[in-house]
């Protein structure tokens, strides 16, 4: 992969990515939304809160896909030092505090029918919520030092140490009591969910995907023009 670290050819390759994920997040975005709405149907006991899943869910997954890539480009950059792994992992943090966040809210309007409260600190909750502060904690490190190498390292070493988290989110459901139900789509034996909920769940999993690579690449083409900006400042003040 050090062939793509060269700031100018990722951005080239990154130009000529963005419109077509661009465009395929804005079809799989409207596809997903028409089918939670219009196609899938109302359960028999929740009725139509059970179309809060579709970003409920999907929004849970990419709050753990995109840390755990978050992760991986901060050890690339913690140890080989790849000069675009920590800007991949610094773009990729807020988008993924997002998704945290929108889980979150997503759940909390979706139990308030079912359990009959807005928020309950059971073991998955309360980890999710963990999950948000260590993003949110990311992000201050990358603010907190001028050094860019030094925020860098130290970002990368929080991110490598929380990742610990994820699989306790994932496994929090089978650990422990929760009001969550276990997992229902990957499993060992099958899906447990209808094919009438299940496409437009997997359509808007995809769509978010989509999303999240789409404003990655445009996150890090920032990334690199601010870092070019700060070395002509900085030559500009040496002479």
């Amino acid at each position: 992969m050090h062939r793509f670290a060269n700031p100018a050819r990722f951005l080239r390759l990154s130009a000529a990515i963005l419109p077509w994920v661009t465009g395929l997040t804005v079809v799989l975005l409207a596809v997903g939304v028409y089918l939670a709405l219009f196609v899938m149907p109302a359960d028999y006991q929740q009725g139509d809160t059970v179309r809060i899943l579709v970003l409920h869910v999907s929004s849970a997954w990419m709050a753990l896909e995109v840390y755990v890539l978050m992760a991986m480009a901060s050890a690339v950059g913690l140890i080989y030092r790849h000069p675009l792994a920590d800007l991949m992992a610094k773009a990729s943090a807020p988008v993924g505090a997002g998704f945290t966040a929108l889980a979150l809210a997503t759940g909390s309007l979706w139990g308030r029918p079912e359990w009959g409260t807005w928020w309950v600190w059971d073991a998955r909750t309360t980890s999710v919520v963990i999950l948000l502060f260590l993003y949110l904690g990311y992000i201050a490190l990358w603010e907190a030092f001028d050094d860019r190498e030094k925020a860098a390292k130290a970002a990368a070493i929080v991110a490598l140490v929380g990742v610990v988290n994820v699989p306790i989110i994932h496994f929090s459901v089978n650990w422990w009591n929760t009001l969550h139900q276990p997992a229902s789509v990957f499993r060992i034996d099958g899906p447990h969910m209808a094919g009438s909920m299940l496409i437009p769940l997997m359509v808007m999993a995809f769509a978010f995907q989509a999303y999240f690579v789409m404003i990655l690449l445009w996150r890090v083409r920032a990334e690199i023009a601010e870092q070019k900006v700060r070395q002509l400042r900085i030559a500009q003040a040496a002479e």
